[in-house]
């Protein structure tokens, strides 16, 4: 199976250990989908510092096809985190860097390429809503992230051109989450999901509802871990795998990422200025 992972790359800097993990939604899933033997390419937006270098010999070095990415003058992106008893928490980020002010529309410069792959995964941080349209009447299935800070009404207006759509909803309570995705259902997106931190996963498909508990381990580093979560199910389901089946590889699949350090490893020492 080809699949893309498209829109967000960042530099995750861990300010306990000064070291710096390539990630980013979009590029995680890019990155484990490899892991997970599917064919995969990477599209988004590089700035021209190191650590933007650092990512990209990253990328080629798993195999990875960035060869449709753009390179542009400016910071990279990146984010501030530390890890407390191996739950990762945010301090802080510039916002994407230079793709703040980099349209995505070249995105859409090379069809006969877009069309090759079966799935495109993107991600509300990635600066991409509005080539949802474009996207979703390609003969792809189209998955997006909606992560933990959406607004719902926004959300449902992108709806309709979802194959999938995922909701972090670790912070609300069953019945809200339900309700969030009979809303994302009736709003026209055809599978979508909800990931609940340490109750597990929740998905609709309409006419009934399927549940995930998560695998119990300790974890090392829950960086990457819904990401993990979100391209396993993907893989699976979009495979011919049963909505059951899939949620299990899912949660396996995120198991094994939080015993890992960053999203996936390949970390630098990194500086004020870059790695």
């Amino acid at each position: 199976m080809k699949v893309l992972g498209l829109g967000d790359n960042v530099i995750d800097r861990y300010t306990h250990t000064g070291i710096g993990y390539p990630g980013g939604n979009a590029l995680n899933f890019s990155v484990y989908a490899r892991l997970l033997s599917a064919e995969a390419a990477y599209l988004g937006v590089f700035g021209n510092d190191p650590a933007a270098d650092h990512i990209q010999r990253v990328l080629a070095a798993r195999g990875i096809d960035i060869s449709h990415c753009l390179v542009t003058p400016g910071e990279n992106g990146h984010a501030s985190l530390t890890i407390e008893q191996g739950d990762r928490r945010f301090l802080g980020s510039n916002a994407g860097g230079i793709r703040q002010s980099t349209p995505m529309d070249f995105a859409l410069n090379d069809m006969p390429w877009l069309n090759q792959f079966a799935l495109i995964h993107t991600s509300a941080y990635s600066y991409a809503d509005h080539l949802l349209p474009a996207l979703g009447l390609l003969p792809s299935l189209l998955s997006y992230d909606f992560s933990d800070d959406f607004d719902l009404g926004q959300a449902l207006l992108l709806c309709r051109w979802l194959d999938y759509g995922f909701f972090s909803c670790a912070e609300y309570s069953l019945e809200e989450s339900r309700r969030i995705l009979a809303a994302a259902w009736e709003a026209g997106c055809s599978l979508p999901i909800a990931t609940r931190g340490a109750e597990g996963a929740l998905l609709f498909n309409g006419s009934h509802w399927l549940t995930q508990a998560p695998e119990l381990i300790t974890p090392v580093d829950t960086l990457g871990a819904g990401d993990a979560f979100i391209t396993a199910f993907l893989l699976a389901h979009a495979g011919g795998g049963t909505q059951a089946e899939s949620l299990a590889r899912g949660a396996g699949f995120a198991a094994q990422i939080c015993l890992m350090e960053g999203a996936f490893g390949d970390g630098m020492p990194y500086f004020q200025n870059g790695l």
